[in-house]
């Protein structure tokens, strides 16, 4: 189902196209950072597209003002992304057509439960309790996904070999909402495929939605992408590093700095002379010499 990296790199009718998808609920940070360095020089070194989409799906969560601020600050780093930039907010009709295509494929259903309902049930996700009641389609409900096995089991890049058996792994997920809202899952499926992205750069906090993601490519008739789930950068006490709690200053003075940290993250090699270039001179070095890390630990790298 999913090409491997040789596949995508040497197939001439596949041009290699990645992305960086933020999500505008705060400013940009070390982690987002060094996701959008993976992903756009990934993209670069195989010569393909870097495009940029903001995820202001959920619109109750957004920060007023981030989006533009996050665009500042990846030009700041010298990451021009190609194209136009697309806003989930504006795509409802594509997620709608989705939507519509797995409920004439019998694939989903309706669910009344609430959070504090399933977590009286059970502890280990949702339960399929109403996966059999046929319930009509109406507001205040969410919709889920039948979710089928078979997608337990997937390669990375970076990481290899990934498992994922536990019970909340294979639970029935929501692709609706019931505020309305199209749920993450689906919208970020549906702008991938029309997008022509088949290369995925991300932290390892979204890893395990790679088997919901692959399960809906399937029913939508795609292969799925390859996928590079770089190591989470995290605060000294261990937690992963928030917008809320270390959000960047953004100037030009802490930029190159700042850029060489995330590099190093990354696995890059960093000599004392870059700290005297600018954002532009590192990323175009980098353009030329770029190493992508294989087979690294699920824990953040020390820098």
């Amino acid at each position: 189902m999913k090409p491997s990296s040789e596949q995508l790199s040497s197939s001439n009718n596949q041009p290699w196209v990645g992305r960086f998808a933020p999500s505008p609920t705060g400013l940009l940070h070390l982690g987002s950072l060094a996701t959008a360095l993976a992903s756009y020089m990934i993209a670069k070194q195989k010569k393909g597209s870097w495009l940029v989409r903001i995820e202001d799906i959920d619109r109750p969560r957004e920060v007023v003002g981030s989006s533009k601020a996050i665009l500042n600050s990846l030009e700041t780093f010298a990451l021009h992304w190609d194209g136009a930039i697309v806003y989930q907010s504006h795509r409802n009709s594509i997620y709608q057509q989705r939507f519509d295509e797995l409920v004439e494929k019998k694939l989903v259903y309706q669910c009344k439960c609430s959070r504090k309902q399933i977590e009286a049930r059970s502890s280990q996700g949702y339960d399929g309790f109403c996966r059999k009641k046929s319930l009509s389609m109406k507001s205040g409900q969410a919709t889920r996904v039948k979710f089928a096995s078979g997608f337990e089991i997937f390669d990375d890049e970076i990481l290899g070999r990934c498992e994922f058996f536990s019970l909340s792994d294979k639970q029935d997920f929501i692709i609706k909402r019931r505020d309305g809202l199209f749920a993450y899952q689906l919208a970020v499926v549906a702008d991938d495929i029309e997008q022509g992205v088949n290369h995925v750069v991300r932290g390892m906090d979204i890893l395990d939605s790679t088997p919901r993601q692959n399960f809906l490519y399937q029913c939508f008739d795609r292969p799925s992408p390859a996928y590079y789930h770089i190591p989470l950068v995290k605060n000294s006490d261990g937690t992963k590093l928030s917008k809320q709690e270390s959000a960047l200053a953004l100037d030009g003075k802490s930029a190159t700095p700042i850029l060489l940290k995330a590099l190093k993250h990354l696995g890059q090699v960093v000599d004392d002379q870059m700290y005297y270039a600018s954002p532009q001179e590192i990323i175009a070095h980098f353009e030329h010499h770029w190493q992508t890390q294989q087979k690294l630990t699920r824990s953040a790298q020390k820098d």
